[in-house]
């Protein structure tokens, strides 16, 4: 029989059950008794038959999709992230969608509308911005939206992150405990939320103890510009001795220029912190002393805090979890 034709009229048919029984054995969290399961299973594969995920949510009203919207993936936090929320999501029930968006923030709109279109449960944006506008058409369309590791605090959108605000002066007293006389930023895109707390705990912190910034670099969290970023910095008669990196991304870029170019010796020379604790900050050849976000917790929390939306809860929480401090060979 044609595999496109196969109904699951036909696989109750010939397992001899009832079509719902068929209809609860494809569905997510249903019971069905284990001959039950068996029949159906054997059938399934005889007949060659899938259940039509987009035809099922014509019927029921659920798609079990989730649409994940992320930016780019040069970061490998964010590989690390999508993976992870992949997965839990899989071990809920819910099928996953990637959408690359071209910008972190406005210009989503066409993402958004390809996603309506296949009528997800919920939406997850991945350190992507969503206008009032967009967050409005999706609440018309009955589609939760969770902001992971990103905030819009003028926006009734669920949010998930680490507190970047106290990362951000966990930073500044790692680089404090070495006695600088000069301290310097490397900073993120300037309309991100993470850049924006990171960097006022970090001067925060600095203010508490007396001192003020020396110099300050934007590398817009990409590897090429935070490069030109740290030459800016370091390529001056009184370079930095001490150095905060929005994220860690950027501080390998930073690390490479100081290192291979200034031929500066870290920590000896200048300090330098990051901000993530992706897998290659651990590595020998940088072993990056960073603030960790706890991203087994923040994908957790998202994927509860969705489908806990998807089921009907109106609340709209921003929730911030507590970054730790990570001690390596970079600080002294």
């Amino acid at each position: 029989m044609n595999s496109k034709q196969v109904t699951s009229v036909d696989v109750a048919r010939r397992a001899g059950v009832s079509q719902s029984a068929v209809s609860r054995f494809f569905t997510p969290g249903a019971s069905v008794s284990k001959k039950t399961a068996e029949k159906i299973r054997i059938a399934a594969e005889e007949l060659g038959y899938r259940p039509n995920v987009l035809a099922r949510a014509m019927i029921t009203g659920k798609s079990r999709i989730i649409g994940v919207v992320v930016y780019y993936f040069e970061n490998q936090f964010y590989p690390e992230a999508v993976e992870k929320l992949s997965i839990a999501l899989q071990e809920n029930g819910y099928h996953v969608l990637l959408f690359m968006a071209s910008s972190t923030i406005g210009d989503v709109e066409p993402v958004i509308q390809e996603i309506l279109s296949y009528q997800v449960d919920g939406l997850i944006m991945v350190s992507v911005s969503l206008s009032s506008t967009l967050a409005e058409r999706c609440r018309d369309h009955g589609i939760p939206v969770l902001l992971f590791n990103r905030e819009q605090p003028a926006d009734r959108l669920r949010a998930v992150t680490s507190d970047n605000y106290q990362g951000g002066r966990m930073a500044a007293q790692l680089l404090l405990k070495g006695e600088p006389k000069r301290i310097a930023h490397l900073a993120g895109f300037g309309g991100a939320s993470t850049q924006i707390d990171r960097e006022a705990g970090f001067l925060a912190a600095l203010k508490d103890a007396g001192r003020e910034l020396h110099s300050r670099a934007d590398g817009n969290f990409h590897y090429v510009e935070a490069s030109d970023a740290a030459r800016e910095l370091f390529d001056v008669a009184e370079p930095p001795d001490a150095l905060f990196v929005s994220d860690d991304h950027m501080a390998i870029a930073a690390l490479d220029v100081i290192r291979l170019e200034f031929k500066l010796r870290v920590p000896e020379n200048v300090a330098v912190v990051g901000f993530d604790d992706i897998p290659q900050a651990a590595w020998p050849s940088f072993n990056l002393s960073t603030i960790r976000q706890p991203i087994n917790q923040m994908v957790s929390t998202a994927v509860a805090e969705l489908i806990d939306a998807i089921d009907g809860n109106q609340d709209v929480r921003k929730i911030r979890i507590p970054p730790v401090p990570i001690v390596r060979g970079t600080t002294r």
